[in-house]
């Protein structure tokens, strides 16, 4: 990559060559502001205008984040004619934005508001035209409000580039300009995943969950047995809420918020992960034994199991019949551990605390529930239990580090169940488990690191006592696209397939801590392109850990077999386990 010698602010510099100006003054240092730019690759349309600088030569101000650096280049940043025209791009976007600052849930994470305060930007300084707003909160996953929409085109970017699904554009004209799915249709009735990447990019409040807080307080308050499960995502990015930094594990600290929440029982969906590998993996080996239908796809991603019933229902015969960790252990929850502790399941409160948007849609499903008694009762992101621990006055601070899992039939975990919430840990762990089954030993190194890794599509070929097995994984379904089209064509070279909704896996889901650009600590400069990596790392190291490593090797999986489900793949377990998919998106009617 050549270099090139530029001044920003009369000073010089030397940066790579396929930078814009905004990069190029972001990596020497300056914070220009910005709204419709997310990261490198990631801009929309150069819609909000606040990110202007004088560039010598050039007619005018420009856009910095879709102007190209050149050789020789002198950029000013502070210039009166610079400044007074970014300060009034803020302004006029204020103008026509919904108010009441203080009751959006977006307070505190606002870049909108950030770049007020950079810019010097003065309220009311234009008066815009006001028109009424729409206020979508029909799906369960994502509430939309046209009122905060400030138009910069982020969430068109994201759902268009990393989905390749393109539902939202903008609507209308002149003043009259929202951005919505056509025809200004709610989430519910367009062909979205609910996986929560616009609402990760959008800088307001005009993109947000639809969160549940309020039906965990109500259920506390009725006096029901609450039980949480954490997926092992959110151990990865919940320290990040409370100002730590990204790639900190806050397991420990989480674990005893959530004991002083209130919560009758903390699991961890690690047990529900180790669960499925067994009930995965059994289902993957009966089809290579007596030739089902292959390959088989993984099933632990409600936003690829939306995705797939609106736009490849020709493959529903290759996804699992599994149900998502969370869901299998909300089951397990209200019938194994109910029967236990001599509960009603209809007194138990399961609430699931997720990385994901998608999943509040998942437990709502008609059929995420057994004899009339739903699976899951609430689901809360990332972001929500965050809220929950500072409203109570939670010093996360001074939180102890000692205290650890409910150890009470559904408490003990392996490293496997742990690397599900990075895209390929589901693929890894079921190769553990299926090696061990297939061979009577375990893998000598038991990591399979040929399928781990961030790129948006790998494969691998892994020897099992000489039978090669062929193995994809995908995340982010513009990048499955391919693999997809190949199952569907039935030349599909492969035997199992993961896919993930989200890039990178849930460590990168739509219900995570905010990531923003402007704002992040110098030390972190790098964050936009590791940020993931380093979530990873937090859910390898704790599978390193781990005395036991293996699904089947979990004494608590183990027992619920011996005392309750017989075997994977049982009547028992095909009951409460297991679900089925369907193309006719009316036979599941939204539960609330």
């Amino acid at each position: 990559m050549a270099l090139v010698n530029i001044k920003i602010e009369g000073k010089s510099y030397q940066v790579e060559d396929n930078l814009t100006v905004l990069e190029a003054c972001r990596k020497c240092g300056y914070n220009i502001p910005s709204l419709c730019s997310w990261k490198k690759g990631e801009c929309s349309l150069a819609s909000c205008r606040v990110c202007l600088v004088e560039v010598v030569g050039a007619r005018g101000l420009v856009a910095s984040c879709a102007y190209p650096v050149n050789e020789g280049m002198e950029i000013i940043i502070s210039s009166q004619k610079a400044m007074e025209a970014r300060r009034n791009s803020v302004e006029l976007l204020l103008s026509n934005h919904e108010k009441n600052c203080l009751q959006c849930e977006k307070n505190g994470h606002c870049e909108l508001l950030e770049v007020s305060k950079m810019v010097g930007a003065r309220d009311k300084k234009f008066v815009g035209v006001q028109t009424e707003a729409t206020i979508d909160e029909v799906a369960p996953g994502i509430i939309r409000n046209t009122g905060k929409c400030i138009l910069c085109g982020r969430c068109i970017e994201a759902c268009k580039n990393i989905q390749g699904i393109g539902i939202l554009g903008f609507e209308r004209r002149g003043f009259k300009t929202i951005v919505a799915p056509a025809e200004n249709r709610s989430f519910a009735n367009s062909p979205c995943m609910q996986c929560g990447q616009c609402v990760l990019v959008c800088p307001t409040g005009a993109l947000l969950e639809h969160s549940e807080i309020d039906l965990v307080d109500k259920a506390m308050k009725d006096g029901k047995f609450v039980v949480c499960q954490v997926a092992p995502a959110v151990r990865a990015a919940i320290a990040e809420e409370f100002g730590e930094k990204i790639g900190t594990n806050g397991t420990k600290k989480m674990i005893a918020a959530l004991r002083r929440l209130g919560f009758s029982r903390v699991f961890d969906v690690n047990f529900g992960a180790d669960l499925t590998i067994m009930e995965e993996g059994s289902e993957l080996i009966e089809r290579i034994k007596k030739g089902g239908v292959l390959p088989q796809i993984t099933s632990c991603s409600p936003g690829w199991m939306n995705y797939m019933e609106y736009f490849y229902p020709e493959v529903i015969p290759n996804v699992s019949t599994c149900k998502s960790p969370h869901q299998m252990q909300g089951a397990i929850t209200k019938s194994y551990f109910a029967k236990a502790h001599n509960l009603d399941p209809k007194d138990i409160f399961v609430v699931s605390i997720m990385p994901c948007t998608a999943k509040k849609y998942e437990k709502s499903r008609k059929e995420m529930e057994v004899d009339g008694v739903r699976d899951v009762d609430a689901v809360l992101t990332t972001r929500e239990v965050a809220k929950m621990i500072k409203r109570c006055g939670i010093n996360w601070n001074k939180l102890p580090e000692d205290e650890d899992w409910d150890q009470d039939l559904l408490g003990q975990y392996s490293g496997a169940g742990v690397i599900f919430g990075v895209t390929g840990g589901v693929m890894e762990a079921a190769l553990r488990t299926a090696y061990f089954y297939l061979t009577g030993k375990e893998h000598e190194k038991i990591a399979f690191e040929a399928v781990r890794g961030l790129e948006g599509v790998r494969e691998a070929s892994i020897d099992i006592s000489g039978t090669t097995l062929r193995v994809a994984i995908a995340s982010g379904m513009k990048n499955a696209k391919a693999l997809l089209e190949d199952v569907k064509a039935g030349k599909s070279p492969y035997a199992f397939i993961e896919i993930m909704g989200c890039p990178g896996g849930c460590i990168n889901g739509g219900g995570q801590p905010y990531v923003k650009p402007m704002f992040l600590p110098n030390e972190d400069d790098d964050i936009l392109d590791t940020y993931r990596q380093k979530r990873a790392s937090v859910l390898y190291q704790e599978d390193v850990n781990q005395k036991v490593r293996q699904s089947h090797n979990n004494p608590d999986i183990k027992k619920i077999y011996a005392d309750f489900l017989g075997h994977p793949l049982s009547e028992l377990s095909e009951k409460l386990l297991h679900t089925h998919y369907d193309s006719n998106r009316e036979k599941y009617p939204l539960k609330k």
